[in-house]
């Protein structure tokens, strides 16, 4: 068993990793005190459900729990106003109160989904996160939970903590390689903005984490969890150090917004903005290394480097003017200045992003 502590005094919480946890969920809803009067709400999606709900359900109620479960579309379109207010239906119909809980089983858009539904039912409801993807590590940590506008990703939620996270190993072993690549790019992300012996160390075991090696994947996926936990126990509401998680997420989200939300796995988006990020760094007078390294690394991963052609560098442009990192007029970016050390920019004229946007949709070359 893997613990890390979220540390948020009366919020905090553990996230659990191990192998076959999902057999024991009952007995960690007892352990954290979730109640058996009230009934819970499971959260799913059509990809996960036939692999992990009954399981989950059965293990439940053979502790005395009451579930009822709502089962949306795999992919990002699910995080939509619509489909929140069908599982708010579910809720409704399923007789949830205010001591009820929502489950999220799934990846990051069903843990994304569910935490803004218990965010929202009768003000505000425990839930517990059950991550079943690699890129789950990072989203089901730090209670940031939201759904989509059809202009900007995740520009409707809020920040709920769990109770805790319970991540199994091996819900992980269903995953198909695409996905295994988007999920590592999130832990290749932490490394890269906080600790660059972890970045090297993921190189170095690339292939057994695109494996899934249960060890190295234990491993990997603890120290993300740990460094996320850090920065987020420091600045819970993005205030300020908690924007460094950001690291490619400017260019990303608009990728996913222009793109439709589903083209594009968030994973692959933010890998793409990830070297884009690089590239801007370079321009901004940072080492060439930087973008090297960062590229080298995404590529050991088989991830996106480049924009794909037909994305237009306009409506990029545009999609980042709605992004919740557009402040005071000007775009926020997490810049590198080495592996493991990123700082916070504000001030990045529109014509370097643009620049370096035609730069990546023609191969990604550095711009010295």
């Amino acid at each position: 068993m893997r613990t890390v502590q979220v540390e948020l005094g009366e919020r905090s919480y553990p996230i659990y990793i191990d192998s076959g946890l999902l057999g024991q969920a009952g007995t960690y809803l007892e352990q954290h005190g979730l109640t058996k009067k009230s009934p819970l709400l499971i959260v799913t999606d059509d990809h996960v459900a036939p692999h992990y709900l009954g399981k989950l359900e059965a293990q439940l109620q053979d502790h005395g729990y009451t579930t009822v479960s709502a089962i949306v579309k795999s992919g990002e379109a699910s995080k939509s106003l619509s489909v929140f207010e069908d599982v708010m239906t579910v809720a409704i119909k399923g007789g949830l109160d205010r001591s009820s809980a929502v489950l999220a089983l799934g990846g990051g858009v069903v843990g994304d989904l569910a935490g803004f539904v218990a965010a929202s039912y009768m003000r505000g409801i425990k839930f517990v996160q059950i991550p079943t993807t690699i890129l789950a590590h990072d989203s089901s940590v730090g209670g940031k939970v939201a759904i989509n506008h059809p202009l900007a990703k995740n520009m409707i939620g809020a920040f709920h903590q769990p109770e805790f996270v319970l991540y199994d190993l091996e819900t992980l072993q269903s995953l198909p390689p695409r996905d295994v690549s988007a999920g590592l790019s999130e832990m290749i992300k932490h490394g890269l903005i906080q600790d660059a012996d972890f970045a090297k160390w993921c190189k170095e075991h690339a292939q057994q984490l695109l494996a899934l090696d249960a060890e190295t994947l234990g491993y990997g996926l603890e120290r993300g969890c740990s460094i996320k936990a850090h920065v987020v126990s420091q600045d819970e509401r993005e205030g300020g150090l908690r924007a460094i998680l950001n690291l490619g997420h400017t260019i990303g989200h608009a990728i996913e917004a222009v793109a439709g939300y589903g083209e594009f796995l968030h994973g692959e988006a933010i890998s793409v903005g990830m070297a884009g990020s690089a590239l801007l760094a370079v321009k901004m007078g940072r080492d060439a290394s930087v973008y090297e390294e960062t590229m080298a690394l995404l590529q050991a991963f088989h991830l996106p480097t480049t924009l794909p052609a037909y994305l237009n560098v306009d409506e990029i442009m545009a999609a980042m003017m709605h992004d919740k990192k557009f402040k005071e007029g000007f775009m926020v970016f997490i810049i590198p200045d080495a592996i493991g050390a990123v700082s916070i920019v504000s001030d990045i004229p529109e014509q370097d992003v643009r620049d370096v946007l035609e730069q990546l949709r023609d191969g990604g070359e550095a711009i010295v």
